[in-house]
């Protein structure tokens, strides 16, 4: 329970990049012991979700160029993994069919202007793509890229018009994986991320410029 409503608190932007966290306040506010509050800032340290310095304390990650790089060379791996492992095999199409219930959930929220559910349901998607692989590995490694691919995506959702073929895309990756083109397939998801990094390094430069 600690460890959620923290983590909603860093998503949801209630704890901004570059702050703080105490035990004691914390432990405080949540009316619990010291014991699961810090239990719940080492499990979001692994997450990626805080970061700990040395003699500092505890700190919501403020992301750098650098990070957002390295964050997505580190899903391509993993999700091209995942692509690989599904088509041309007995899994594309329960895979299709889990991607394709998210695609339409985004275009529905695309045609409302949600742009905030359309990030989220991004996230959705690629946690379906790499469940479909049917590897614990791989979804293990993904859980902490993800969650720190949360803190990159807030940067986006002020920004509709940056993505304007972002719901495309996935469809494309999810008709792909339907018809067991791994090339096609991850030659979009390439370009996806790709497109991603750009829009993502370009949103932080501008927040920092402002």
């Amino acid at each position: 329970m600690v460890g959620e409503r923290i983590r909603s608190s860093i998503i949801e932007g209630a704890l901004p990049p570059g702050s703080q966290l105490h035990e004691v306040e914390l432990a405080a506010s949540f009316g619990v012991s010291r014991g699961p509050v810090r239990e719940a800032l080492q499990r979001l340290i692994q997450e990626g979700l805080l970061r700990s310095e040395a003699h500092r304390g505890v700190f919501v990650p403020v992301m750098s160029d650098d990070d957002i790089v390295d964050i997505y060379v580190a899903r391509e791996a993993l999700e091209t993994a995942a692509v690989r492992r599904i088509t041309g095999t007995s899994r594309s199409a329960s895979a299709y069919k889990s991607l394709d219930k998210v695609v339409r959930g985004m275009e529905t929220a695309e045609k409302a202007g949600d742009w905030t559910s359309v990030a989220s349901r991004d996230l959705d998607f690629h946690t379906a793509l790499v469940a479909a692989a049917e590897s614990t590995r791989l979804e293990r490694m993904f859980t902490t890229v993800i969650s720190e691919t949360r803190l990159c995506l807030r940067v986006l959702t002020s920004a509709p018009d940056a993505r304007d073929d972002l719901v495309q895309e996935h469809r494309d990756i999810s008709e792909m994986i339907r018809a067991d083109d791994t090339v096609g397939a991850i030659a979009v998801l390439t370009k996806h991320f790709d497109d991603a990094v750009v829009t993502l390094r370009s949103r932080l430069g501008a927040e920092a410029a402002g």
